[in-house]
């Protein structure tokens, strides 16, 4: 009597475990869409195509992934820029872009987040720190080239022109350029402008601390003193860093 117990128990449990499997899969189809589909159409690829589309629609509900302007939200001191700026040169993989809108895997950002914060990195300076670059760059490359003059789609080297070439008298003040560096750096200290200016990429790049919210505190003469300092120091290093590729 006890063996047939067992026995319809067993059996009882496995038409639990076999409805249970049914439900579910009536329930995979009410997810995709397909309830209404022959069998043999519910579980197709389009159908599994179409799953995949609404279950990411479903990870972006739940805040698996989240737009470029709640990237601060993860990241404190990220800004407008910030999702640029996480693909470009931190090299962000996993995000996707819907329309004009882009789309970050949050637990990525937390990770990537622990990882700024070991290595002191604030995005929004960072930000602030390419941009400079950028119009410095501008500025460089515009006194190198001719004023009005414009590139050609079209060009011709005449026959038998060749060997048109001098060597750089610039190696020969290398010496010059870096007693302007060290004289800037003693300037730098002496007058404490730690305090309005940062040093960046083993302090060879100035940056000027501008903020907001104390610019107009500042004596017109000292702002325009440390913007110079900058500009002086940052073309120094840029001619020193030129000496040393041409080297």
């Amino acid at each position: 009597m006890e063996n047939q117990d067992v026995e319809y128990a067993l059996l009882n449990r496995e038409d639990m475990i076999f409805a249970e499997l049914k439900q579910l899969r009536k329930l995979l189809s009410n997810l995709i869409g397909t309830q209404d589909l022959p069998a043999k159409e519910k579980f197709s690829r389009e159908a599994i195509s179409k799953a995949a589309k609404e279950f990411r629609n479903l990870q972006i509900a739940r805040k698996e992934w989240i737009e470029s302007y709640e990237i601060k939200s993860v990241i404190k001191h990220a800004n407008y820029n910030s999702g640029k700026i996480l693909i470009e040169q931190f090299q962000f993989k996993n995000y996707f872009k819907r329309g004009s809108t882009y789309y970050f895997k949050k637990k990525d950002l937390i990770d990537l987040a622990k990882e700024l914060r070991k290595k002191n990195i604030n995005l929004e300076k960072y930000d602030e720190l390419l941009r400079d670059k950028e119009k410095f760059q501008k500025y460089l490359d515009s006194i190198l080239q001719k004023p009005g003059a414009k590139s050609r789609k079209r060009y011709k080297i005449s026959e038998g022109l060749e060997n048109i070439f001098s060597v750089p008298y610039t190696l020969q003040i290398e010496d010059q350029i870096r007693d302007e560096i060290n004289v800037l750096m003693e300037e730098y200290n002496k007058f404490n402008l730690s305090e309005y200016v940062d040093l960046y990429e083993q302090r060879s790049y100035s940056l000027f601390k501008y903020q907001y919210n104390f610019d107009r505190y500042l004596k017109p003469e000292l702002k325009k003193y440390c913007k110079d300092w900058c500009f002086k120091f940052n073309y120094a290093q840029a001619a020193l860093k030129r000496i040393i590729e041409l080297k």
